[in-house]
């Protein structure tokens, strides 16, 4: 990861982020909490976490790709609008926002969150 366990919260993991990344994990993190608002925002496994009732979402700075992760089934329902992403069982996998169709993630979002 591009980050260290020194970042106990998630604008220390944001902040020292080059400025695309942190823009783009920002971004989502906006649209996370808009979907979830009731989400409880903290550092889990060393990325910024977004625990709600019944589920989870999480972000993620790596060395080579930013990373969305979410409900299994949402992504697995919404695996063909992501084409061209590298995507893993529950991850989204992305080196620049504007490789995501937002509209789409968006609405995986309140999926997943009304799914639980």
């Amino acid at each position: 990861m591009v980050t260290d366990k020194l970042n106990k919260d998630v604008v220390s993991y944001l902040d020292i982020l080059p400025t695309d990344r942190c823009t783009a994990l920002e971004t989502l993190r906006a649209m996370i909490l808009q979907a979830a608002p009731e989400a409880q925002e903290s550092m889990k496994y060393g990325m910024p976490t977004y625990t709600y009732p019944g589920g989870m979402f999480a972000l993620a700075a790596q060395k080579n790709y930013l990373s969305l992760y979410m409900d299994v089934h949402v992504v697995e329902q919404h695996r063909a609008e992501l084409d061209g992403l590298s995507i893993g069982k529950s991850c989204i996998r992305f080196k620049r926002l504007e490789q995501l169709p937002l509209e789409t993630i968006q609405a995986m979002l309140v999926e997943a969150v009304g799914r639980n």
